[in-house]
């Protein structure tokens, strides 16, 4: 197998590379699946994704026959096209959907940002289970990254809600510019991203860390919770950057703890989202609806897209949100 072939773990995409020789071969001699003690029936477990966009279908069919009034099914729709971009390429998802809520369903900047986080902590979680079983995660890496990253996103959503209870009339402007700059940095890190390799000797262990790495990562954290907190943007590619500059792990380490981090930090934030109102919980269901199942479908078209260049164009798309963005304020 080509070592540039790309595989999906998760949520997010890795390298071939990454899970030849021993993880395959435990792969392989892993026991079947089993359901209540019983084995899984060989078709079915074959064809479980299959199975799964069947079901998921049904619930999301009898959802909307029951609290459809409360629904938008554009949403839906929405979440499952940025779902299917972020299984196809492992990114962008959460940079895309502040900009689609404002944009073209006119939400105001402080309820699309809040609303995305809370939709995007929910996704997260999925991806964050597989890496985490999967031992794919550095934990403590991940839990000094959030011992900074937690508390400044509190510090930005609170800043967030302080402004718009004492100055509204100035805060959509501030946004707008704020989510401006994080777009178009998220977008130039995606092009460096695309860019740039990891070396192959990285440790698939978890990095020593020392008192000052340690200080350092909840510094890094805590820029980024800061962003997240103010703007839901860059979750995953301003940590991922950080993480291959700075930490000697393997791509599988960083995507894993990249986002098992990015979980634990979007769920807080949601919740805080939430308790100042900057949520629709139906809005975020609507979305959930329809980006899980696009993530899914991304994912097992993934060995036929041209990865690297769909991650190029994401980033031109990127840019050009956060031009307008900056127009619109």
């Amino acid at each position: 197998m080509h070592e540039d072939t790309p595989l999906l773990r998760g949520t997010d995409i890795i390298d071939a590379s990454e899970i030849e020789g021993g993880t395959a071969a435990a792969a392989a001699a892993a026991p079947p699946p089993r359901l209540f003690g019983r084995p899984l029936p060989d078709g079915l477990w074959r064809h479980r994704w299959a199975v799964f966009i069947v079901a998921w279908a049904g619930a999301a069919t009898l959802i909307y026959l029951t609290a459809g009034d409360n629904l938008n099914p554009y949403l839906t729709l929405t979440g499952l096209l940025v779902g299917f971009l972020v299984g196809l390429t492992g990114m962008g998802g959460g940079a895309l959907m502040t900009p689609i809520l404002i944009i073209f369903f006119g939400f105001k900047p402080t309820m699309a940002i809040g609303t995305d986080v809370t939709y995007a902590a929910v996704t997260k979680w999925f991806g964050a289970w597989r890496h985490r079983k999967q031992g794919s995660v550095d934990l403590p890496l991940s839990l000094w990254l959030a011992a900074g990253s937690i508390p400044m996103a509190l510090v930005g959503v609170s800043l967030v809600d302080y402004l718009k209870n004492n100055y509204g009339d100035v805060l959509d402007s501030i946004l707008y510019r704020a989510l401006g700059t994080a777009l178009v940095a998220v977008s130039a890190l995606l092009v460096v991203r695309v860019v740039m390799k990891i070396d192959k000797q990285h440790r698939r262990e978890n990095v020593p860390l020392s008192w000052k790495r340690k200080l350092a990562t909840v510094a890094i954290g805590a820029g980024t919770g800061f962003v997240i907190g103010l703007t839901s943007v860059g979750s995953g590619t301003f940590l991922a950057i950080f993480l291959i500059v700075f930490y000697p792990l393997t791509t599988d380490r960083i995507v894993g703890t990249d986002i098992f981090h990015a979980a634990l930090l979007l769920t807080v934030t949601g919740v805080a989202q939430w308790s100042v109102g900057n949520v629709d919980l139906y809005m975020v269901a609507a979305l959930l609806m329809g980006s899980i199942p696009g993530v899914i479908l991304g994912s097992h078209l993934t060995l036929m897209a041209p990865t690297r260049v769909l991650r190029i164009c994401l980033a031109v798309v990127l840019f050009l949100s956060g031009l307008a963005m900056f127009s619109k304020a």
